[in-house]
């Protein structure tokens, strides 16, 4: 079969994926050496990146759009049962289980960032809309930003698990695609529909416009 290089991923998606990788790292840095000024500007970087993805899941290019790479439960069993089964990537985009692994990375960064903007360490930093709801709301959602945290660190760790079994067990590079936007597949395969720059462009202004509006409201 042979096989031809195909652009399954825009710009904004791979600058994202790594952008919010490093973030991860400095959140935990930062909150683990007590750089609290800095904990909170990579929140709000978290957050820009949220709003701008959620956006860019329904009006962005067809690889990045959610109602293209979620599928249902059924589906995403279906492909975990032959994951072990040696065959070339024919995936444009997200596979069925990918798809699920996103949406919940970006419900658990959601739910972190978010409950950011009420945490009170009673100390030094304060979020911008704790003032907004009660002590007990606010030392509810400061103990889950940090049990929370968790979380992600665990799921992070499951997707790095998977990119390695997929090079190990089916011999799928999923990270060049997400470097380099291409993927070698099957000749023939339609290249998906790409958003256009100033799309992109007008989304990542506008979310970091609204956070830095809400970072102004404490």
């Amino acid at each position: 079969m042979a096989l031809v290089k195909v652009k399954v991923w825009d710009g904004w998606v791979r600058a994202g994926h790594w952008l919010v990788a490093g973030l991860i790292g400095l959140s935990w840095w930062s909150a683990e050496t007590g750089r609290m000024e800095l904990h909170v500007t990579s929140g709000y970087l978290v957050l820009s990146w949220l709003l701008f993805r959620l956006a860019w899941g329904f009006l962005g290019s067809e690889t990045a759009r959610f109602g293209r790479f979620l599928r249902s439960p059924a589906a995403a069993l279906g492909h975990l049962r032959h994951l072990f089964r040696r065959e070339p990537d024919r995936e444009i985009g997200h596979n069925a289980a990918g798809g699920w692994m996103v949406l919940a990375l970006l419900a658990a960064l959601l739910l972190q960032a978010g409950s950011g903007l009420f945490a009170d360490d009673d100390i030094l930093t304060r979020g911008p809309l704790a003032g907004f709801v009660s002590g007990e709301t606010s030392y509810f959602l400061t103990t889950l930003h940090g049990w929370n945290f968790n979380l992600i660190l665990a799921l992070v760790g499951l997707h790095v698990a998977a990119v390695l079994l997929y090079a190990l067990a089916k011999r799928q590079d999923l990270v060049r695609p997400m470097v380099t936007g291409n993927k070698r597949l099957p000749e023939g395969t339609a290249a998906p529909r790409f958003a256009p720059l100033w799309r992109g462009a007008l989304f990542a202004g506008l979310a970091a416009a609204i956070v830095w509006g809400v970072s102004r409201l404490g």
